[in-house]
């Protein structure tokens, strides 16, 4: 097996090792319970109410009925390995086996040097918390798919030809004609098929048929700079097919509602209406790496996305440069032709797809999942091949710059090892620090009268824990009107307001977060102080506070 493949198994298995860690995205659990009967709070929701994730829902629900919380994490980790491989093994894959490398210097990141791996790994080690059980993990695998089929369906009748030389005249060609058409129209039908499931996976299903349009474009340029014509049976199945790609959403029954999803999360993410603005400043994860970095939280992890999306850009740039330049001088790769693939719209369309998930990632930090397989696949097998310097004076610098395998070696095992530890150290896996797990076992067995007020991220544990008490708001902010949401918010910096609210709203029970996210220290101190509340549940992570005296 060349080392190119080497890598991508390695890559793909450290993913999956490292996505081995609790659920620690407190939005699977509202998932779960939604699964089991559609849940909404007590407070108002908005209209249409669209349930973008009911195919994630059931198949998460399935798997954890079978086996739990550490069977689901098992689950996510393999989808997540799987996906870099889908992402990686085209890019690679056409590789020749054992390539020469040009004798020089390659400052230790030639194949065979463990240093390449090691700064490979240390990247995944460093954003190996974004390998959550999310929705957005079907999208990417969902875009994997994409990533290796669509290839086969946007490129030109007369290249697939050219590309065929045993299919060059009479029964032959007629027969391979009819296979190429045959395996075209079973491709189509399974990308139309797994967009029909996406709608139901996540809201970001649009990203399937702006993808396509990508590979479209760039595939008619191409023709268009070869001077070759496009035939007109191939324009018109491309086009059919986009249209098609879009117009899924009204195949479901939510029809028009399910088509205008993106385009309100978009909406919150950007914040372009008055109403969304709250949602995309206050919301930590619809922030952009750049408004992180500036407010000094996650200070590592903004700074190295900020870093790895303007290598992207550039490398983005310097790609397409190359493809599009009337020379083309990366012939040993582009110009490789295998399977019927015309390799210059392949590889010029999955960089401009780079160049996509590039400003996802600057536009929000939780985009930033979409970024990293693609930065791997079209970044990995650029590496891989680079030859090295020809300078004969840089030898002896090779020579010691080789030493550095050693401490790659000793920097694998270290971070194998803090992995381990990490694992090792897991009571469970479900992470009690995000929601109260013990708390709501103590308020199941403790029920009250009234109305239950809850941090957003413990809504959706409550709500699968303990379904007999309605939550006050979940993780799903785009059922909440933004004005809602900001009054909310405001009961951590004025609990006055709060006080007034509960009394409105016939709130007599509170359970709130004592360390993770914890913004709620001037609410707790102010219902310690009244006469009306007190303490009625508290460990070391939530506490449980109940009113008196109604």
């Amino acid at each position: 097996m060349s080392v190119s493949k080497w890598y991508v198994i390695a890559i793909s298995a450290v993913v999956a090792l490292f996505a081995v860690f609790p659920l620690t995205d407190t939005d699977i659990w509202w998932h779960l319970a939604c699964a089991r009967e559609w849940v909404t709070t007590w407070t108002p929701v908005r209209e249409p109410v669209v349930n973008v994730h009911e195919y994630f829902q059931q198949t998460v629900a399935f798997v954890y009925n079978l086996g739990g919380a550490p069977l689901l994490v098992a689950f996510k980790a393999f989808l997540w390995g799987y996906v870099f491989t889908l992402f990686l093994w085209p890019s690679v894959r056409r590789m020749p086996r054992n390539a020469p490398n040009a004798p020089g210097c390659h400052l230790g990141l030639e194949p065979e040097s463990p240093l390449l791996l090691a700064i490979l790994v240390v990247l995944l080690f460093i954003f190996r918390y974004q390998f959550e059980i999310r929705p957005v993990l079907f999208s990417l695998l969902f875009l994997g798919i994409y990533w290796n089929v669509l290839p086969w369906l946007f490129i030109g009748a007369g290249q697939e030809r050219d590309s065929q030389p045993s299919c060059r005249s009479g029964t032959e060609r007629k027969c391979c004609d009819r296979i190429r058409k045959a395996k075209r129209i079973a491709l189509a039908m399974l990308i139309l098929v797994l967009q029909f499931l996406w709608c139901k996976f996540q809201g970001l299903y649009i990203l399937g048929s702006i993808f396509a349009l990508v590979f479209f474009a760039q595939e008619w340029w191409t023709c268009r700079c070869d001077g070759a014509v496009v035939a007109r049976k191939t324009i018109a199945f491309q086009t059919c097919f986009a249209v098609l790609l879009f117009a899924m959403p009204f195949f479901h029954r939510e029809g028009l509602n399910l088509f205008l999803y993106p385009f309100g999360l978009l909406d919150r993410l950007l914040g372009l209406s008055p109403s969304a603005a709250i949602f995309a400043s206050e919301i930590a994860e619809n922030r952009s790496p750049i408004t992180l970095l500036m407010a000094g939280e996650n200070v590592l992890q903004s700074a190295l996305m900020i870093v790895l999306c303007v290598v992207g850009i550039f490398a983005a740039v310097l790609r397409l440069r190359l493809v599009f330049s009337t020379s083309r001088p990366w012939n040993s790769h582009f110009r490789s032709e295998a399977e019927g693939i015309h390799n210059f719209p392949v590889e010029g369309s999955r960089t401009l797809w780079l160049l996509v998930t590039v400003l996802l990632a600057f536009v929000a930090e939780r985009n930033f999942v979409l970024f990293l397989p693609v930065f791997f696949a079209v970044l990995l097998p650029w590496i891989l091949q680079t030859n090295g310097l020809q300078n004969d004076e840089m030898h002896s610098m090779c020579a010691s710059l080789r030493m550095t395998s050693h401490a790659s070696l000793v920097l694998l095992a270290f971070l194998f090892g803090l992995w381990l530890r990490s694992v090792s150290n897991y009571d469970s896996m479900v992470a009690c620090q995000r929601v109260p797990v013990a708390a709501t076992q103590w308020m199941l067995e403790n029920p009250h009268p009234g109305r239950l007020f809850n941090d957003d991220r413990a809504g959706g544990y409550l709500a699968f824990m303990n379904p007999s008490d309605s939550t006050y708001i979940d993780g799903r902010f785009i059922l909440k009107t933004a004005e809602f949401f900001e009054r909310y918010l405001s009961y951590s910096t004025d609990p006055q307001t709060f006080l007034h609210d509960a009394d409105v709203q016939n709130i007599d029970r509170v359970v709130l977060p004592l360390r993770y996210y914890a913004r709620w220290d001037k609410l707790l101190s102010t219902l310690d102080s009244a006469e009306n509340w007190h303490l009625a549940y508290r460990d070391s992570l939530f506490v449980v506070m109940d009113r008196t005296g109604r």
